[in-house]
C-alpha cells in the first residue's frame, strides 16, 4: 500500500516494506515533465516487496507539491533543496535513485550531502544536455519540435509520448495515463542542465554508483549514459530494446532486479 503525505509542502509517496525491513531508505527522484507518481505504479511496491522502505518525492512545481505558480523559475539548486528536505525528514541512511533530470539532481545533491549509494537511470550526464539536444534535433527533428512545443504550453498527444519514452509495445491505457499526468517543466532548470550548473564530483565525494541506460533512448542516448559512466570511471549497463521510460517499459522488472542485485552486492 502506498501512502501519500506532505513534507514541507512536498508531495511524498511512501511504501512500507512487506518483509523484514532493510536499514536504508530508497528515495526516487523523477525526471522532467513528471512527478513522484512515475515511481508509484511499479517501483515503490516492487522495492517494498524486497524489504526496502521506498519513497518518491514530487519536486516543487510538480504533482501535488507546492510551487506550481513559479514553475518556470525553479532551479536545479531548488530541486536539490527539495531532495534534502525529504532526506532530512527521513533522518536515516538513504539510497538515491534518479531518472533523467532526477539523475542530474542527485549528482548535484551528492556534491555537498552524503548518500549510501546512488543509481542513475537514463540520467542527464554531468556534462549537461546540449549533446542530447543536438542528437535529438539531428536524429528526430519532428520530435525535437514537438517537445519544444510542449515547453511552450502546447498540449502533447499519445503518439509523442510513445515516440519520446517507449521502445517496447505499450498499452493505450499507459499512454493515456502518462498524458493526463505529465506537465510543463521549469525552463530555468533545463537551462541549468544545458549550460549553467554542472555537477563537479571528486572521487572522495562519490558513494557507490550504478549507471543505467536504455539502448533505444532518444532523449538521453546510450552513448551519453556511457559518457557519464566514463566520467565517474565506472561501468555502465545498457538495457537492450528499451526506451527512456525505464519505469514503465514492458521489461521494467529487469531493471528493478538489476538494481536490487547491485544493492545486495554492495551491502544494501
Amino acid at each position: 500500500m502506498i501512502e501519500i503525505r506532505s513534507v514541507d509542502g512536498l508531495e511524498v509517496y511512501s511504501a512500507a516494506p512487506l518483509v523484514q525491513p532493510k536499514p536504508a531508505h530508497i528515495v526516487f527522484v523523477h525526471g522532467a515533465f513528471a512527478g513522484g507518481w512515475i515511481w508509484a505504479d511499479h517501483y515503490l511496491p516492487w522495492f517494498a516487496g524486497q524489504g526496502y522502505r521506498a519513497h518518491a518525492l514530487s519536486l516543487r512545481g510538480h504533482g501535488g507539491s507546492h510551487g506550481h505558480a513559479m514553475l518556470a523559475w525553479h532551479s536545479i539548486s531548488d530541486y536539490v533543496d527539495d531532495l534534502k528536505r525529504v532526506v532530512d525528514w527521513l533522518g536515516d541512511e538513504v539510497i538515491l535513485v534518479g531518472h533523467s533530470m532526477g539523475g542530474f539532481v542527485v549528482q548535484k545533491y551528492i556534491e555537498r550531502h552524503p548518500a549510501e549509494a546512488v543509481v542513475l537511470m537514463c540520467s542527464a550526464p554531468p556534462q549537461g544536455l546540449l549533446a542530447a539536444q543536438f542528437h535529438l534535433l539531428i536524429e528526430h527533428p519532428r520530435l525535437f519540435l514537438d517537445i519544444n512545443n510542449i515547453m511552450n504550453g502546447h498540449y502533447a498527444n499519445t503518439s509523442i509520448v510513445q515516440e519520446a519514452l517507449f521502445a517496447q509495445p505499450v498499452g493505450e491505457e499507459t499512454l493515456a495515463s502518462f498524458l493526463t499526468r505529465m506537465q510543463s517543466e521549469s525552463q530555468r532548470a533545463l537551462w541549468d542542465m544545458t549550460t549553467f550548473n554542472f555537477p563537479a564530483l571528486s572521487r572522495r565525494q562519490r558513494p557507490p554508483m550504478l549507471v543505467l541506460g536504455a539502448e533505444k533512448d532518444v532523449l538521453v542516448p546510450a552513448f551519453l549514459v556511457q559518457t557519464t559512466a566514463r566520467t565517474y570511471d565506472l561501468p555502465d549497463h545498457i538495457f537492450p530494446d528499451m526506451g527512456h521510460a525505464l519505469t514503465h517499459e514492458r521489461d521494467w522488472p529487469l531493471v528493478a532486479a538489476h538494481m536490487r542485485d547491485w544493492l545486495g552486492e554492495n551491502g544494501f
